[in-house]
């Protein structure tokens, strides 16, 4: 076989589909999370305002985090020196989990190297090691819950998204002594839809079943001290498992669960992706630890934040840019052609300095795609005009239908 000729092959198609990835070369600006210096391939550079990215509150760039950064690599150094198991476990580790574990309300909780290996590395050893587990899994879930899942190799059941009466009748087809999990999100990060927890957690009851919530685009974001949804809702105490990220709200890396003690030793105790993985360095715990105790305690983030994706809304309604209604902080711009999805991203960064990644097919189905805006807390008035301007603007050279006011 000729690999060479395989992998082009492969790689054409995706390019002649419109959903070939390319990564812009961005440096982040000191001083505000919404600008960054852009690498063209010729050597020559762009400042350029940043549309799509995870680090919602800017958190990244708060003096608080980045010094307790500082402060641990000037105390500790720069790695962990190797995993939990051996030489890894650091008392800045324990400090996070401390911090995470009283975030959510839980007995403890156990971190990470990302948010991918803790649902991958949780999901897969609870449904691996419990007999007969049969693990009921949202039709939208991550991609990172699927691979556990499917790593589990146990019984699962996907019902139809955020449907708990599709969710009941799946369950009530099983054995009733059966082991069960529900599996979930909070806040799906392409539709930016919610999910109905409480609705999810009286079924999973009626059951008997775990349930397993995904809150790593809601943590640092919602609740008055940052907890997610679940936390507003005043529900943390009816999830057997939060599951979270580091590397979103809170500016930082890494990923974790919260849950009681005994279920996060038995995950700490049997999962190979915490086993045999070197731990986070110790300066990251540290800067996730400030930047988690500053969210539990400070509204002005949060407050901003939301004021500024209101904005937003606004300002594209008022050009007729369709974006799909939800109650987050996730704006999708609906184009549904991939080809003219990725030319309208590859234009606002050459010609008006505005990046926003194109999302398109795997991520999202055919026909769907779009570009996914996250406002941050730094984004002025300055810039959402000049964003809803230049997506006008492109809009009519696309021929793309405008929503109706």
């Amino acid at each position: 076989m000729n690999f060479e000729a395989f992998f082009e092959e492969k790689l054409g198609g995706l390019r002649e589909a419109g959903n070939y990835r390319v990564f812009a070369e961005l440096e982040r600006q000191v001083g505000s999370c919404s600008r960054a210096t852009r690498y063209r391939p010729d050597g020559s550079t762009q400042d350029v305002t940043v549309w799509c990215s995870n680090d919602y509150l800017g958190m990244g760039q708060n003096p608080i985090v980045t010094g307790a950064m500082k402060d641990a690599i000037d105390r500790c150094g720069a790695g962990a020196g190797g995993t939990r198991n051996i030489s890894g476990t650091n008392h800045h580790h324990v400090l996070l989990e401390r911090e995470l574990a009283d975030l959510h309300g839980k007995e403890d909780a156990l971190i990470f190297t990302s948010g991918y290996v803790s649902n991958w590395a949780a999901l897969g050893t609870l449904g691996a090691k419990i007999p007969g587990l049969i693990i009921y899994s949202d039709a939208l879930n991550h991609a990172s819950m699927i691979e556990g899942i499917r790593y589990a190799r146990c019984e699962k059941r996907v019902f139809k998204h955020n449907d708990p009466e599709d969710l009941r009748r799946l369950m009530a087809l099983d054995d009733p002594a059966a082991p069960k999990l529900v599996a979930f999100e909070s806040v799906y990060s392409m539709d930016g839809d919610i999910g109905p927890i409480e609705a999810l957690c009286d079924v999973a009851d009626e059951f008997g079943a775990m349930t397993y919530l995904d809150e790593v685009h809601a943590v640092g974001m919602y609740g008055p001290r940052g907890g997610g949804i679940a936390e507003r809702e005043g529900l943390m105490d009816r999830l057997t498992v939060i599951e979270g990220t580091l590397g979103k709200a809170i500016g930082v890396m890494g990923g974790y669960i919260a849950g009681s003690r005994a279920l996060c030793d038995f995950v700490r105790s049997f999962a190979s992706g915490f086993i045999f993985t070197t731990s986070i360095p110790p300066a990251l715990a540290a800067a996730a630890t400030a930047s988690i105790r500053h969210l539990k305690v400070s509204q002005l983030e949060r407050r901003r934040h939301q004021d500024n994706v209101a904005k937003v809304r606004a300002a594209l309604d008022a050009h007729g840019i369709p974006h799909m209604p939800n109650p987050s902080h996730i704006v999708p711009v609906m184009v549904g052609n991939a080809s003219k999805c990725k030319w309208i991203s590859d234009v606002l960064m050459e010609n008006h300095g505005i990046y926003v990644q194109p999302i398109n097919y795997p991520t999202v189905p055919v026909k769907t795609e779009r570009l996914r805006i996250t406002p941050t807390p730094m984004h002025t008035d300055g810039d959402i005009a000049q964003l809803a301007g230049a997506l006008s603007e492109l809009w009519s050279q696309c021929a793309l239908a405008r929503a109706v006011a």
